[in-house]
Formats: C-alpha cells, structure tokens, sequence
C-alpha cells in the first residue's frame, strides 16, 4: 500500500474525463480530480499478480503491451527479465488476429538479420544494402520483442486499455484474458483482470511492470522445482525398479542347499528331461482301422 501511494497510484484523470463505469473503483474526488480507491487496487493487484504466476508455472506464454512514451522502457526492460515477449513501439492491427501474416514479416526480420551478420550485406551494392537495412530497422521496432515468439499468446499484461484498445480487442476476439492497468478514463468491462489504477505515471507504471514481471519469474521458478522434484521422482522409480531384480536374484543365490533337490535323483536313474518340443513327437501312434 505504500508503494502504490508513493508512486501516485491513486491520482486518476479530471472529473470530467472519466468513464461511469470506473465508478466502484473510485473512492472520492480532490480539486477536480478522481481519487482510485487502493485497497481494490491492492487486492485485484494480487489477483492479477497470481493469475500470471500461475499462466508462468504451467510455461505459459504472457505478452506485454505499453506503446505510450512513458512505459515503453519499462515494458521492455521488465518483459526481458521474466524471458516474456512485449511489444512498446506500435501495436500493429492484426497481429493477433492475422497471426500467420506477422509471422511472415518476423521471418523476413529474421533473415535480414542473419544477412547483416554472415556477410552477405558485402556482396550487394551500397544502395541496396542502404534499402534493406531501412527495412530491417522499421520491422525491428515493430517486431524486436516477438521475434522469438511462436506461437499466440497465453495472456496480454497492458498498460492503458483506451491506449491499447486494438490489443484488447483482439485478443478478447480470440479468448485471450486480459490483464490491465485500468484508470478512471477506461472501460474496465473489456478487460479480464482489472487493476484500477494510474496509467500515466511513470513511477505507477514501472511498479506494475515489475511486479507482474517478478510474478512471472516466481511461477517460471516453481515450475523449473516442479520439473526437477517430477524428473527426481522417476529416477528414483527407476532406481528402484532396477534394483528389484537384483535383490531378487541375491535372495535366490542364498538359498540353504539342503533345499536343493535333484529331480534325476528322486525319480532314480534312467528317467531324463525330454524337451518339450519333441514331447509330442514321442506319442504312440494310433494306425487308423478300416472298417
């Protein structure tokens, strides 16, 4: 609660610029501007917060969103030290829905890389080296923090659902919860996990971002323990296993030999072990009779 107070989480917009349905969230008004109540914060904060730990255990995928200039550092900064995806220069229409389409320019991003680092950039003429480095610049801003991703998120975590609008909606087209930093100017019924909030600080937006981002890492932690314990346990499964045979064996070679009995010896001499697949062979033949 400190922490949410001292980085002005609780200033919202001007009275006249805000959205009735923010009103719960709301916990009165100080020379024409709304105040945020932060006990809800601080408790949908940890709702959010345990949603996105628990999406990280199970190796989930979460995309950070924040285009605006304040928590565009932020938003890579913190994504980066989770190992999470982010986009914080444009979100471009369709990357959710038209999947297959970005994917297409993130392999072009991909091989002008790979052009610019193994040489082949010196084979060309200056011009068009000029040209495709022009390109290769403008899908990196776009498309630097999803070059590796593969697949459709798991769950976007944004900053200001007005500003990000298009993600939103997007991702609620294809059932993507939507994690969000909420302020008195948005619509909280477009977003799964509301936190009620200041979206325009600085210091707001880097206290969100790094606590998602440290849930993310705890779950990601607790999956990699969970892995080990699951990986220990059939080892020692198996260890067990290959050592049920050999006990077994033991057991048999420390039999007492007065408990070793002769077959040969208690039938008397004469009698032999016949294989069994000549057994059969050795019946009497019945001559079928005429009649």
């Amino acid at each position: 609660m400190k922490e949410l107070l001292e980085a002005g989480v609780h200033f919202g917009h001007q009275t006249k610029r805000w959205n009735p349905k923010m009103k719960e969230f709301i916990f009165g008004e100080r020379n024409g501007i709304y105040i945020i109540d932060l006990q809800k914060t601080l408790k949908m904060f940890k709702e959010a917060s345990k949603f996105v730990q628990d999406l990280a255990t199970d190796g989930r995928i979460v995309l950070f969103v924040g285009t605006k200039r304040q928590a565009q550092d932020a938003i890579a900064e913190e994504a980066g030290k989770c190992g999470m995806f982010y986009i914080n220069q444009r979100w471009l229409g369709g990357l959710l829905t038209n999947w297959v389409t970005v994917q297409k320019s993130v392999k072009r991003l991909k091989e002008l890389d790979d052009m610019a680092t193994d040489g082949r950039y010196e084979l060309l003429p200056k011009k068009e080296v000029i040209k495709l480095e022009r390109e290769r610049k403008h899908l990196q801003a776009n498309l630097a923090g999803i070059k590796n991703m593969s697949r459709l998120p798991d769950a976007i975590f944004v900053i200001d659902s007005n500003k990000e609008q298009i993600a939103v909606r997007e991702a609620r087209k294809l059932g993507i919860p939507v994690v969000a930093v909420v302020d008195t100017n948005c619509d909280p019924t477009e977003v799964d996990y509301v936190i009620p909030g200041n979206d325009d600080a600085l210091r707001a937006i880097r206290l969100f971002t790094s606590k998602i981002s440290e849930s993310i890492a705890e779950g990601a932690q607790l999956m990699t323990d969970k892995q080990v314990a699951d990986m220990q346990a059939a080892t020692d499964v198996a260890q067990a296993a290959e050592a049920a045979p050999s006990d077994y064996s033991a057991e048999a070679a420390t039999v007492d030999p007065s408990e070793d009995i002769s077959m040969e010896e208690v039938l008397g001499p004469g009698t032999h072990k016949k294989p069994v697949a000549n057994q059969e062979a050795e019946l009497p033949k019945v001559e079928s009779q005429t009649v």
